[in-house]
């Protein structure tokens, strides 16, 4: 089987490039590097089953030969990287997705679409279930990542509806783990990197506000069964265990054996107060649900840090 994973030098991307390698499959990743990194697929040489394209999908994306199945996580993910790259996010979102929808089609491939949580905007229900229709301020600093996702869905279901392509909706909440960027500006870095170097703790508002973790490996295992799911309706996937950033820290600090006090700084315009996935449909349709807690997880993702941090 030959895949594509647009993106796969990012974190979940190469998480997920690895998986199918490890699952036979012959593996392209394609990525232009701007917030991807080399260093995060330098060691998938795996018997020439594996091959890195520099390319920007925003522009075309063309394979030769047979292609099966095609993930699409290209995008910068992080706040930091998305308000870095507005108009990159919003492109990647629309020409990027299209471009990989034409291949699909092409190549009867199955077309895998890496969405976000980000779709619900700051949530009026909760847990989110997938019917949800979201709470999204369209011209926010956030809309140009949150509105690009929402774009890339509905093309992706004009595709299906017109042309009768397989396709798939990941809404992917909060995930974590190794190879995430230091200086990503997410929650989980952030704080393992002040509590590894002794510097406070920075939470945004009061800490109440509440985010659901899923480890990486979790994230890819989802996604591959996905894949092979026939339901073209958006599934979410995360980890339906909330807790709040304050209890987050804490765990943390106590996990690194910091000393870090906690800081507070004002929370940034549209961040989400309440984020929790209902997972009931990729415990359905995948029989999916996360496997790694959080403790280990982030025990795993600190020790990481620890190796790697400086990259």
């Amino acid at each position: 089987m030959k895949a594509i994973v647009a993106g796969g030098a990012g974190f979940i991307g190469s998480h997920l490039c690895e998986f199918l390698l490890k699952q036979n499959f012959q593996v392209i990743c394609l990525d232009n590097l701007i917030t991807g990194r080399k260093h995060n697929i330098s060691g998938f040489n795996a018997g020439k089953r594996f091959e890195f394209v520099r390319t920007d999908i925003s522009r075309h994306a063309s394979i030769p030969g047979r292609v099966d199945v095609i993930f699409n996580l290209a995008s910068p993910a992080s706040p930091k990287d998305y308000l870095a790259n507005p108009l990159k996010t919003l492109q990647v979102g629309a020409a990027g997705t299209r471009n990989l929808l034409d291949l699909a089609r092409k190549k009867k491939a199955v077309f895998v679409m890496a969405s976000t949580s980000e779709v619900y905007g700051d949530p009026k229900v909760h847990p989110q279930r997938e019917s949800y229709w979201g709470n999204v301020n369209p011209i926010g600093i956030r809309s140009v990542y949150d509105e690009a996702k929402r774009y890339s869905e509905a093309l992706v279901m004009a595709f299906h509806r017109r042309f009768g392509i397989p396709t798939r909706i990941a809404r992917i909440f909060n995930t974590y783990g190794p190879r995430m960027k230091l200086d990503d500006g997410r929650v989980v870095p952030n704080l393992i990197d002040q509590a590894l170097n002794g510097k406070p703790l920075t939470i945004y508002g009061t800490g109440h506000q509440t985010r659901s973790f899923c480890y990486v490996s979790d994230m890819v295992e989802g996604l591959f069964r996905l894949a092979g799911c026939p339901d073209p309706m958006p599934v979410n996937l995360g980890n339906p265990q909330e807790s709040t950033i304050l209890e987050f820290a804490r765990l943390i600090k106590r996990l690194t054996g910091s000393s870090s006090r906690l800081t507070f700084l004002p929370l940034p315009q549209d961040d989400p107060k309440r984020r929790r996935p209902a997972i009931s449909r990729a415990r359905k349709l995948l029989g999916w649900k996360p496997q790694v807690s959080l403790e280990d997880g982030l025990g795993r993702t600190i020790e990481w840090f620890r190796k790697n941090g400086h990259h």
